[in-house]
């Protein structure tokens, strides 16, 4: 970093076995205040598992308004989900000429060893997409080579429901069926109503089961 650090942003969160950041605090203030570094809290009350962190998007939007100098944490567990979200995160606030620290590794990014553990970090989260994509693949290919269906398995309507929904809107037959208002749509292009009805006449199944083909 070119300039030293003075205001500093503290993030603290619970875990599925700590209910309580209180810990956690204590020791992010003190390191702070033996940095001689001004204190802002960010404290999220959820599991690391959600997916939205009241906390967490405040202190990336204050990031972003340069309202501190250096993020600290307790332990790197504490900021991401997983290591993948922890890179991307560090990486937004890197972009921003944001600091960090955590306690627990001993990481710094304000000294060139801190920095360099960030390097490594990045590196195995790199590494672990690699793999990641390779196993995609390979089940992929195995899975075609086995000749499975890929992707998701379309939405069939019985010509019932068709028949039934006909005269209601997309969005009426979308409620009354529970299903997107697009899949109704392309059955609908994909056979008419007057088709669904004329084959759930009882005069037109009876000619569908006694009519010959023509020759």
């Amino acid at each position: 970093m070119t300039t030293t650090p003075t205001r500093a942003a503290l993030y603290a969160r619970v875990s599925t076995t700590d209910q309580t950041t209180e810990n956690q605090l204590i020791e992010l203030r003190r390191y702070a205040e033996a940095r001689g570094w001004t204190m802002a809290e960010y404290v999220d009350t959820i599991t690391g598992t959600a997916e939205r962190r009241p906390a967490l998007d405040r202190l990336r939007a204050d990031a972003k308004r340069r309202r501190f100098d250096v993020l600290v944490v307790w332990r790197l567990d504490r900021l991401g989900r997983n290591l993948k979200h922890l890179i991307e995160t560090l990486d937004e606030l890197t972009a921003l000429g944001i600091a960090f620290t955590s306690l627990n590794e001993g990481i710094d990014t304000t000294t060139p060893a801190g920095r360099l553990q960030l390097h490594l970090l990045a590196a195995i989260a790199e590494f672990e997409r690699a793999r990641i994509v390779e196993r995609v693949r390979a089940g992929l290919a195995r899975a075609k080579a086995q000749g499975r269906r890929l992707g998701r398995r379309p939405h069939v309507i019985p010509p019932g429901d068709l028949a039934r929904t006909a005269a209601l809107s997309l969005r009426q037959a979308a409620q009354v069926l529970g299903l997107p208002r697009s899949v109704i749509h392309r059955a609908r292009l994909s056979r008419s109503p007057a088709k669904i009805e004329a084959t759930f006449a009882p005069d037109a199944i009876e000619a569908t089961t006694t009519a010959t083909p023509p020759r």
